[in-house]
Order: C-alpha cells, then sequence, then structure tokens
C-alpha cells in the first residue's frame, strides 16, 4: 500500500471516529436535559385554571386569539398575564426529583402556593429554593425546580364583558 493512500485511510477513520465521538456526546447531552414542565405547547393550550393561596380558582377559555375569564359572567382577561401563565408549560426545568425525596410542607407544597392548571395539566407551586431565584412545582410525582420567573401573579384587573 502506498503511503498517500494509507495517509488518506488514517484520516477517513480520524474523521470517522470523531463524528462517532461527537454523536455519543450529542446522545448523551441529550439524556441528561431535564427538558420542559409540561410536553405541551402553550400556543395550543385553550383552558387555564388558577387557584392562589387559599383563594378562589380563577378560569380561562381562549377565543378568537383572547383570553375570557368564564368564571361567573364572561370577562375578557389580560392576554399578556394569561401569555405568561401558558408560557409556564414550556419553562426549562433546571432539575426533576421524585416528590418523595421531599417533606411538601418544608418546600411549601403542603398547601401550595399556587395551583396552575393548563388543559387539566396541574402545577403546583411551592417556596424559592435556597440556592438562587428558582421555585419548586410539583408536576405529578416529581418536584422540578423552575425560574421563578413562571409563578404567576395575582389579576390586576379585567379589560372587558363579552357582548
Amino acid at each position: 500500500m502506498k503511503r498517500a493512500v494509507r495517509q488518506c485511510l488514517w484520516m477517513i477513520g480520524g474523521a470517522v471516529g470523531l463524528v462517532a465521538l461527537a454523536g455519543w456526546q450529542w446522545q448523551r447531552d441529550r439524556a441528561q436535559d431535564p427538558g420542559s414542565l409540561l410536553d405541551l405547547s402553550p400556543a395550543s393550550v385553550t383552558q387555564v385554571e388558577l387557584r392562589l393561596g387559599q383563594g378562589a380558582t380563577e378560569r380561562y377559555s381562549r377565543h378568537d386569539g383572547h383570553w375570557w375569564r368564564t368564571d361567573g359572567t364572561p370577562v375578557r382577561a389580560d392576554d399578556g398575564r394569561l401569555g405568561e401563565m401558558v408560557d409556564t408549560a414550556a419553562a426549562a426545568v433546571l432539575s426533576w426529583r421524585p416528590a418523595n425525596d421531599f417533606v411538601p410542607a418544608k418546600i411549601g407544597l403542603s398547601p401550595p402556593l399556587a395551583v396552575l392548571s393548563l388543559d387539566g395539566q396541574r402545577l403546583e407551586f411551592g417556596e424559592m429554593s435556597v440556592t438562587g431565584p428558582q421555585r419548586y412545582v410539583r408536576v405529578g410525582d416529581r418536584v422540578a425546580l423552575i425560574s421563578v420567573r413562571y409563578m404567576p401573579r395575582p389579576v390586576t384587573g379585567e379589560v372587558r364583558q363579552l357582548q
């Protein structure tokens, strides 16, 4: 075998090895990525229920591209506020842990500070983490740490009544 052919084979083998190593690293990183809070697109959410503390549950529905409060007389709701709430579905999770790793009362989940349901999928918000601006959120039998910016905020006023 000529020297040039041997060098070419070594280079091809090295390139194949680097591609295989990059593929392995990509798969490993993807397997360790905690993902988002829910497997739900924020744009697809049409029903929202929110209870802050021990207060009454607020119910909202999306019609014709706008949000309406539907508990009682239908009133137009703040689209920005509801947009923030539905964006919670895609919130980046910093870490997941089994719910039984925690004492619910110690992380503010007994009772939860807020309960947000997006198309029937329940999110229970607890206290802030001591490790940074993160909040505990129970989703089924797991607890996630997410950014505090996703904590639902109280209503400041309704826009108008449905005609």
